[in-house]
C-alpha cells in the first residue's frame, strides 16, 4: 500500500467515524505510536481519538491493554487471539467505540522463533472484530509502514460494514 493509499484509507475511516458521532482508541506494539502519529496529524481529530496505549513490552500488554495474562502465557504477544485482545481491551478501557490493535515482528531478526514481517492487525467495534495476518517484507520501516497502513484499512473496512 502506498502513502496515498494510507492517506485514503485514514480519511475514508476518520470520516466513517465522525459520520457516526463514534470513538477511536489504538492499541500499539511494533508499531510504536506510527497509528495514533497518522491520526493526530488530522485537524479535529481530538473530536473521535480518545486515545492509545503503546504497549511494546509483554508485560504491558496485560496491565495497560487488557489483554488476558493467562492468554498471553498460551499464545505469546505475537499471535491472532493477541491482536484481538489488544482491540478489544484498549476499545473497552479507552471507552472508544472502536479499538485498533497492531502487534508483530518488525525486526531485522526473528522474535522467539516469529520471523521478521510477521504481523497481526486488529479492529474491534460494538458488534465485529475483524484481524488479519500479514506478512511483511523490507526493513523495520517498511514494515511497521505496512502495518499501519493495514490496520487503518482494515479498521475503516469494519466501521463500513457495521450497522450506522
Amino acid at each position: 500500500m502506498t502513502a496515498d493509499r494510507e492517506q485514503d484509507a485514514l480519511e475514508r475511516l476518520v470520516g466513517l467515524v465522525r459520520s457516526r458521532g463514534a470513538t477511536l482508541a489504538t492499541a500499539e506494539s511494533l508499531t510504536g505510536g506510527l497509528v495514533g502519529a497518522a491520526l493526530t496529524d488530522i485537524p479535529g481529530i481530538s473530536a473521535i481519538y480518545r486515545g492509545g496505549v503503546i504497549v511494546y513490552a509483554t508485560d504491558l500488554k496485560a496491565t495497560l491493554a487488557g489483554v488476558p495474562a493467562d492468554l498471553l502465557a498460551d499464545v505469546g504477544p505475537v499471535h491472532p487471539d493477541t491482536a484481538v485482545a489488544l482491540a478489544t481491551g484498549v476499545r473497552q478501557r479507552l471507552g472508544a467505540t472502536y479499538g485498533l490493535a497492531t502487534t508483530g515482528v518488525a525486526g531485522p531478526d526473528p522474535q522467539a522463533g516469529i520471523e521478521a514481517g510477521t504481523v497481526y492487525v486488529a479492529a474491534a467495534g460494538p458488534d465485529a472484530v475483524r484481524v488479519e495476518r500479514l506478512s511483511l517484507s523490507g526493513d523495520r520501516a517498511a514494515i511497521r509502514r505496512g502495518s499501519v497502513q493495514a490496520v487503518l484499512r482494515l479498521a475503516a473496512e469494519l466501521v463500513a460494514e457495521e450497522p450506522g
